[in-house]
């Protein structure tokens, strides 16, 4: 697939650009932890079963899951600012719908529509990677991707503040600020991407992974409430093979479809999403345990006592080391590569999980676990774009990025539902309440240090770095990209048309 530049003068990005993108990226992973500290009021607070409450948090997910392949090939052909807009338009809206509702169908509608803005983050590294010098890209990306965590670890104690001492509602008219806000910084300070991908957009293409993606979700995320052997659940699963089997084999039938599979298949984009689904299971595992176990009274004789402000507190430095560890991340990949950056983080991944196993008696050894698994999670989550715009055409920057962000959303829904299962099953039941137990913790811990040995292993298989004398440069900026196309770059460093093995470095 080739891309194009359009053809009216495009501005040049200013020094605001990535803190803006980063906000947009921060803004919309908001919505996924939003509702967490209200999460046990939610079928008092709509009137409905504890069974149906959980649509609310189960749309959110599944728009999402659908939004972000979409938007990113859409953002590829049709400009990725307005694509970034539009999703951030929708989560306005949606956030608005839910602010005005007080029962279950309007709420999963608005909560749907908060979902569909996840296609921000992929469009926003697309951006970067089209208008950025090769020299600030990679710690913009990582800052870009490392968003999804920040949002989601900043949002817990600032909703658990909101709901503790405002009406739930509030925090929906929150997240709808916080989202204008995105939006006039974008259309202040962020360029449009000067290059295009030829070709239209695959709608059968849309339509057939949406439906996949549902199906395949949908008894993850409920199959706790059917039983993993309902026919329900087992029917969708295999409803799901079928449906994406089908995709697939019409997807490599067409010169422009939604998803370049003969890309994806290539080494590094295929273990570089691997390897992206563990990262997400193992970065959901912390974010289930710890504020759990920190809010458990001090009677169970292992819970903490804390209140829902001090635990979002407490887990807050998981956001923040995520957030901080970019520049980091961007020294030891232009030393040594986003592979082994990648490498090194799933180590502190396992290394944090490893000692959290003895250091659950404290607030502050969670706060502990939080800040190095926080490290971890950021310096795995930074390489991820790297790895992936380094091995795809300008063309599908979006679209690649995409993917690799369902990747890890498909992770944290596996973490979600194997991690519930797990609390559950090994929960006290004291008055009819079921009383998550260390054991229960423990195994947890134990399973997201399996995902993280997992996702090693996937990233040995991984190309490693070209070597310095045979040099092969992604257009980084739009500069790069007109002075290759004029002949000003010499032919060697040209950037390559399918971008294959080519690596950004900082």
């Amino acid at each position: 697939m080739t891309h194009t530049t359009t053809g009216s003068a495009a501005r040049r990005p200013g020094g605001a650009t990535v803190p803006v993108l980063a906000f947009a990226g921060i803004v919309v992973a908001v919505m996924q932890t939003l509702l967490v500290p209200v999460i046990k009021d939610l079928p008092a607070l709509l009137d409905t079963a504890p069974s149906n409450a959980t649509w609310v948090l189960t749309s959110t997910l599944l728009s999402g899951a659908v939004a972000t392949p979409i938007m990113g090939r859409l953002g590829d052909l049709y400009g990725k600012r307005r694509m970034l807009l539009t999703s951030l338009a929708v989560m306005v809206a949606g956030a608005l719908v839910s602010a005005l509702s007080s029962t279950l169908l309007p709420m999963i509608v608005g909560r749907t529509l908060q979902g569909f803005a996840m296609g921000a983050i992929p469009l926003g590294i697309g951006l970067m990677r089209d208008m950025l010098p090769r020299e600030r890209l990679a710690s913009a990306m990582a800052l870009m991707s490392s968003s999804i965590g920040v949002g989601g670890g900043l949002a817990l104690p600032a909703a658990a503040l909101v709901a503790q001492h405002a009406d739930w509602h509030a925090l929906f008219y929150g997240a709808a600020g916080l989202g204008v806000l995105s939006i006039a910084l974008t259309l202040l300070v962020v360029p449009e991407s000067p290059m295009r991908a030829e070709g239209t957009f695959d709608v059968l293409g849309a339509i057939g992974l949406s439906a996949g993606l549902v199906l395949f979700l949908l008894p993850i995320t409920k199959g706790s409430d059917w039983g993993w052997t309902d026919p329900l659940t087992l029917g969708l699963f295999g409803a799901s093979a079928v449906v994406l089997l089908l995709w697939g084999a019409m997807e490599l039938r067409l010169k422009a479809p939604l998803v370049d599979l003969r890309t994806t298949a290539r080494p590094a984009v295929l273990f570089t999403n691997l390897a992206s689904i563990m990262v997400g299971v193992s970065f959901y595992v912390v974010s289930l345990v710890l504020p759990q176990l920190l809010q458990l009274p001090t009677s169970t004789g292992y819970g903490l006592g804390q209140s829902m402000v001090s635990a979002g507190v407490i887990v807050a430095p998981l956001g923040l080391t995520m957030m901080l560890t970019a520049p980091v991340y961007a020294r030891l990949s232009a030393k040594y590569g986003p592979k082994v950056t990648l490498i090194i983080g799933m180590v502190i991944i396992g290394i944090g999980y490893g000692a959290g196993l003895g250091l659950m008696s404290a607030a502050w050894q969670s706060l502990v676990i939080a800040v190095i698994l926080g490290a971890g999670i950021g310096l795995a989550y930074s390489s991820l774009p790297a790895l992936i715009v380094g091995s795809v055409p300008a063309s599908e920057t979006g679209a690649a990025n995409g993917l690799n962000t369902l990747m890890r959303s498909i992770g944290t829904s596996v973490s979600s539902a194997v991690i519930g299962m797990v609390l559950a099953n090994t929960a006290h039941h004291v008055g009819g309440v079921a009383i998550p137990t260390m054991h229960g913790f423990r195994v947890s811990f134990v399973i997201a240090t399996g995902a993280v040995a997992a996702g090693l292993l996937m990233a040995f298989f991984l190309p490693g770095r070209r070597p310095a004398a045979k040099p092969s440069l992604v257009a980084g900026s739009e500069e790069d990209a007109a002075r290759a196309r004029t002949g000003e770059v010499p032919a060697a460093l040209a950037p390559s048309p399918q971008g294959e093995n080519a690596e950004v470095t900082a």
